[in-house]
């Protein structure tokens, strides 16, 4: 099927690639010059483990292209997949939906019969309601449908979760949507279907529930952890405890530093908004927001307390990790940041290393020093904290650590060494929820 993705952000390249590697035809529209032509060079503008080769495979194959003209883009398409950005709005926390209704108004005159426009970015209930109404304005002859296909991808493993994912979500309100929608994902459907089909409106409402819900289990998880610590035990023991029940299952359930990325901190906010619309207040999501908004802070003063009594004024921290997660160069409401200005708020000073988010970083943080590998930040620093659990940290050579740190400080917001053997090496170790 011919297939046009508008927008080459995070969703809208990994899913146009994988749609083209389903053997699809498909066209990839965006305003912002740089990124097609970066695009039409070859070059990747997000970091995303094997979407590079996936892009360069299907544009050889010639399944896959890149355009800036939408017009030139539309004709004879199936389906058109809306994946834009919809940001928390400033002020008030609601989604903003300017960039899918800018993009609905301007495709309603260039759409052909029979297509179907597809909601892929992350959107609040009653928005395809709108878009359809956008398009009914301008084209009011026009035979089309209007459906909503929530992404669920993690970063760092979206193909892997676009070609085998748990559950496809379609919501339509008219059969030539659902028979479409069910052509495009044909591909996932030989053996099982994953395919799951509702209204319009229960698609959307369902993204944002699985969110909260998720984003509830990191914040229930960092608060019992909080509790092990005052009690004594230990919060691994009492995860795995809980996570063998089948009804609770162990995914989310690693306490750290809180969450962040593109879309638990804003999907929250934006059901939020929903439930106080419809007069459905959320009190357990806003106690979860509340909560990670805490966390995120009170890291920054755990680092602070492990560097021990006395004046901190001065003194330097090597912080390893800044991005919300391994495997991304994302620093969307990334911990790290929270994190690093409470240290600086408390004149620490901060040395950084980061896989793949220090270019990212340096947009939203300041007066860091910023190095090349991890060694490098620990070198003259007084303390050394774990903030993302990139696979570069898991087997740092602690010897080689104690001989470059003033004091042999490691705070570990990740849990990703055994304290036992971090203290053999002379140690002070500092943990979460242990």
């Amino acid at each position: 099927m011919r297939i046009v993705m508008i927008g080459t952000g995070y969703v809208g390249l990994v899913s146009g690639a994988c749609f083209a590697d389903f053997g699809h035809d498909v066209v990839c529209v965006d305003k912002d010059q740089s990124k097609i032509d970066a695009l039409l060079n070859g070059e990747i503008p997000i970091f995303e483990p094997g979407l590079d080769e996936l892009v360069a495979r299907n544009v050889e194959a010639g399944r896959l292209s890149f355009t800036l003209d939408l017009a030139e883009a539309l004709p004879g398409t199936d389906a058109v997949f809306i994946a834009v950005g919809t940001p928390s709005r400033r002020g008030d926390g609601h989604a903003d939906l300017s960039y899918v209704y800018a993009a609905a108004k301007e495709m309603a005159p260039l759409l052909p019969e029979g297509v179907v426009v597809v909601d892929k970015s992350t959107v609040p209930v009653g928005t395809g309601d709108e878009v359809e109404r956008i398009i009914r304005e301008t084209a009011p002859e026009l035979e089309f449908s209007v459906a909503s296909n929530p992404e669920f991808l993690r970063e760092g493993a979206a193909i892997d979760d676009f070609k085998r994912p748990d559950r496809v979500v379609i919501g339509v309100n008219d059969e030539h949507a659902e028979k479409v929608l069910a052509e495009i994902y044909r591909p996932l459907t030989r053996n099982e279907s994953p395919l799951i089909c509702m209204s319009r409106r229960g698609a959307e409402l369902t993204k944002y529930a699985a969110n909260a819900f998720l984003a509830t289990k990191i914040g229930f998880i960092n608060e019992i952890a909080d509790l092990c610590e005052k009690v004594g035990a230990d919060v691994r023991d009492v995860a795995k405890g809980i996570g063998l029940d089948s009804r609770i299952g162990n995914r989310f359930l690693m306490p750290g530093p809180g969450y962040g990325g593109s879309c638990f901190p804003k999907d929250t906010l934006a059901l939020l908004k929903t439930g106080q619309d419809y007069e459905a207040p959320l009190r357990i999501v806003e106690s979860v927001v509340a909560s990670n908004d805490q966390r995120k802070r009170s890291m920054g003063r755990k680092v602070i307390q492990a560097l021990g009594g006395g004046e901190q004024h001065g003194k330097t921290v090597a912080v390893l990790g800044l991005t919300f997660k391994a495997n991304t160069d994302d620093m969307r409401d990334s911990p790290a940041i929270s994190i690093v200005q409470a240290l600086q708020d408390a004149g620490i000073k901060v040395k950084a290393y980061d896989p793949e988010g220090m270019e990212q970083a340096a947009k939203v943080l300041s007066n860091v020093a910023y190095c090349g590998d991890a060694y490098e930040a620990l070198d003259g620093a007084d303390a050394a904290v774990i903030v993302t659990e990139w696979d570069a940290f898991r087997a740092l050579d602690l010897d080689r650590m104690k001989g470059l740190l003033k004091s042999p400080v490691l705070v570990d917001l990740r849990n990703l060494y055994s304290r036992h053997d971090v203290e053999d090496h002379g140690f002070t170790y500092v943990a979460v929820g242990r």
